[in-house]
């Protein structure tokens, strides 16, 4: 396929997305599947502009001066990639599968290509009704921090400290040019080209021997905070495909016992799998059996309990760009409830001397400090400890907290990862 064509084909899935209110990743997947002709370059690149459309969304409408998939898609390759006219110009020729030519109004509108005067969340490219979630988030900074979070992510990868070292991975990874992530000693770092198109990092050899795993550095820095240790009794309570679950095991050196489980035991399917190939013989995987409960036999007895909880997802927009566009106010409400839930299952599990840590890749105060902070209302024979005390013992840098605030927000525009949050709270 031509680039002409590519920009038609974005075009045509963004209206899918619009349309349907359907995730991207299955609209693409549809548009690949009825178009046998695009090969795996022509896909990749079609993806590409469809995901810098969305990430640009509410500013490339603003300048185009219209919430329409050609608007969305000609403003991105203005914002996003700094196209010039000219050359956005020659891919909507109107010939053959080509887009429509720019009318005068396009191209005025692509030269200025002005976001002064626009509103904070025209400029960050969040939903409206998140602007007041971000003024108290970010303040003066929430339009930087949306920005951020609608660039495109780089490959995080961890490794595994259970098959090796950070030097001996990048040797073997050599050939896509892996960077030290800035703050995480395990992460590796690979950043991914304009075309959008990723090395198959799941057929690398370093991959399928379990040296290195498939994981956002921020997403680490929340399982070292955790402060796991050889010996210890721990429980990641939403474990999920088990990306953290993978990361406390190699921290333990295999010793001790991980329990891992989750509500949800359709999410756990993959982490049996990725236990065995990271080399994991200290993990016991609990799935849940209708109204038995699976982890009676742990209550007060653990050192560590983590809580992944669910979320908005904030923090992942980058790499989940159409979901900040299909969230609304009501999914904030539900998953402060089962933030709090989960909250409260969790310290069941605690013993005494116990630490309880709640992570989110949300950087909204509300699914963060606000439940901490009512938890421990709650719960008074827990609090919560300085994290940069926490910090310090974990061996991490670069890692400041906020003053008078419970816990520490990873701040993407701050750290180059994912939004995260991390609180480490412990039972007296």
């Amino acid at each position: 396929m031509i680039p002409a064509a590519r920009l038609s084909a974005a075009i045509e899935i963004l209206a899918d997305i619009g349309a349907a209110r359907r995730p991207a990743a299955d609209a693409l997947r549809d548009w690949g599947r009825a178009r046998r002709y695009a090969g795996s370059k022509d896909r990749a690149a079609i993806a590409a502009i469809v995901y810098d459309g969305l990430r640009r969304r509410a500013s490339a409408s603003w300048i185009m001066g219209a919430d329409t998939p050609r608007a969305m898609a000609l403003g991105a390759l203005r914002l996003a990639r700094g196209q010039s006219v000219d050359a956005i110009a020659a891919l909507c020729t109107g010939e053959g599968h080509a887009p429509a030519p720019l009318t005068s109004e396009e191209r005025a509108r692509l030269e200025s290509a002005d976001l002064s005067g626009a509103p904070a969340h025209v400029a960050g490219d969040y939903p409206e009704w998140l602007a007041p979630h971000f003024a108290r988030a970010f303040g003066d900074e929430a339009a930087a921090e949306g920005r951020a979070l609608a660039a495109r992510a780089p490959i995080d990868l961890r490794v595994n400290r259970l098959k090796g070292t950070r030097d001996k991975a990048r040797a073997a990874l050599a050939h896509l040019n892996p960077q030290n992530t800035p703050i995480s000693p395990d992460g590796l770092r690979i950043l991914v080209g304009e075309d959008g198109r990723a090395p198959a990092l799941t057929a690398e050899p370093a991959f399928l021997k379990g040296l290195v795993e498939l994981q956002d550095e921020s997403s680490q820095l929340a399982a070292l905070l955790a402060g796991a240790k050889p010996g210890e009794q721990a429980l990641d309570l939403c474990a999920g495909g088990g990306g953290k679950t993978l990361a406390l095991a190699a921290v333990m050196d295999n010793r001790g016992q991980l329990y891992a489980t989750d509500a949800d035991a359709r999410r756990l399917a993959p982490i049996h799998e990725r236990l065995t190939r990271a080399g994991v013989r200290n993990a016991q995987v609990r799935a849940p059996r209708g109204a038995q409960d699976v982890l009676a036999d742990l209550e007060e007895r653990c050192d560590l309990v983590l809580i992944d909880a669910p979320c908005t997802g904030v923090g992942a927009w980058r790499r989940n760009p159409d979901a900040k566009w299909r969230v609304r106010p009501g999914a904030l409400e539900q998953r402060m409830a089962d933030q709090d839930r989960v909250l409260a299952r969790g310290a069941r599990f605690v013993k005494s001397g116990g630490r309880l840590v709640y992570v989110t890749c949300s950087l909204l105060r509300e699914e963060n400090e606000d439940r901490v902070a009512a938890f421990l209302a709650a719960h008074d024979d827990f609090s919560a400890l300085a994290m940069d005390d926490v910090a310090q013992q974990a061996g991490l840098s670069g890692i400041t907290p906020a003053s008078g605030r419970p816990g520490v927000t990873l701040r993407t525009s701050q750290t180059g990862g994912d939004g995260f949050y991390v609180c480490v709270m412990k039972r007296r």
